[in-house]
């Protein structure tokens, strides 16, 4: 029998917006424990470049779902949900509420609702594709799927490969295969949604200072270290921060450069992530960054005051 979930809280909003910090308030003071929902928070070893809580932080209240993957076995929303679902049941079966925190909206889709059957990978499929290169997969997605093209970034070959998959497989594109066959959902749980909502000028300000503390902080010397054992064909060298860091390691790209391109990209990301959790008419959204105390004392009135 599943366990019978009387409530979850979702801390969700764009990238630097203080979603760890509103994160912890919210365990330490309803004793919960922190479910990850970041794609690349999943994965182990690449810290400097994905803000993971630091080690203090987790030592606060339990964190689950941060470091356990392998860059070179990717993570699809599908198998993040099957890892998840078990975890956030874990802790409600222990009493404790789950306060699921992350940026990466398709994920949290994914756990709280669920996703439309899709064909199975093939092996044989997978390895034909692979010989093409990031540029030629893509080219041949906006052919056969434009709107997966549109949202896959042409370095992304790991992404690229799957939608190409579905679409061959299937004979359909992805976004169609999930219209026709609509997921069900987690009829158990029950959610608050929190979003975090600061000015826009003021967090863009924030992702620049972020930025630039990272690539004066050392990402270089850690994508160096890491290349020796994770290839950079890799999704992982594509998500932002990395990608300028391997440009610096692997190209000598200008510092200067890099730098801005990093910071233009995390806020392409952060108005993407606005407008992907907007759309959820379930998200309270909070004025405000996650580490201001009244943000804080706000969240925790709703998430206290919720019904189960």
């Amino acid at each position: 029998m599943p366990v019978v979930l009387l409530k979850a809280v979702v801390v969700a909003g764009p990238t630097a917006s203080g979603k760890t910090a509103l994160g912890l308030a919210l365990a330490e003071a309803l004793g919960g424990e922190i479910v990850n929902f970041d794609s690349v928070q999943l994965y182990r070893d690449f810290d400097f470049g994905t803000a993971k809580p630091t080690r203090e932080e987790m030592e606060r209240v339990p964190h689950h779902l941060i470091g356990v993957a392998d860059a070179r076995a990717p993570w699809t929303a599908g198998e993040y949900a099957r890892q998840a679902r078990p975890v956030v049941e874990a802790i409600a079966g222990r009493g404790k509420l789950p306060v699921l925190v992350g940026g990466t909206g398709f994920y949290l889709r994914a756990l709280l609702e669920g996703l439309s059957p899709a064909p199975a990978a093939s092996e044989a499929l997978r390895q034909k594709l692979r010989r093409r290169t990031p540029q030629q997969l893509h080219r041949l997605l906006a052919r056969l799927d434009g709107e997966a093209a549109g949202r896959i970034g042409e370095r992304d070959a790991e992404r690229a490969i799957r939608a190409l998959e579905v679409r061959l497989l299937s004979g359909q594109a992805q976004r169609e295969g999930w219209r026709a066959a609509p997921p069900e959902a987690w009829r158990e749980l029950r959610t608050l949604k929190l979003g975090l909502a600061p000015e826009r000028a003021a967090l863009y300000a924030r992702i620049n200072r972020r930025a630039a503390a990272m690539f004066a902080g050392g990402i270089q010397e850690e994508t160096r270290r890491l290349l020796s054992v994770y290839p950079a064909e890799l999704r992982i060298w594509t998500s932002h921060g990395y990608k300028q860091a391997c440009d610096l390691v692997l190209r000598g790209a200008d510092p200067a450069a890099a730098l801005a391109e990093a910071q233009q990209e995390q806020r392409r990301y952060a108005k993407r992530q606005w407008t992907w959790f907007r759309a959820d008419p379930a998200v309270h959204w909070l004025a405000g960054f996650g580490d201001a105390a009244a943000t804080q004392r706000q969240a925790v009135e709703l998430a206290g005051s919720a019904p189960g």
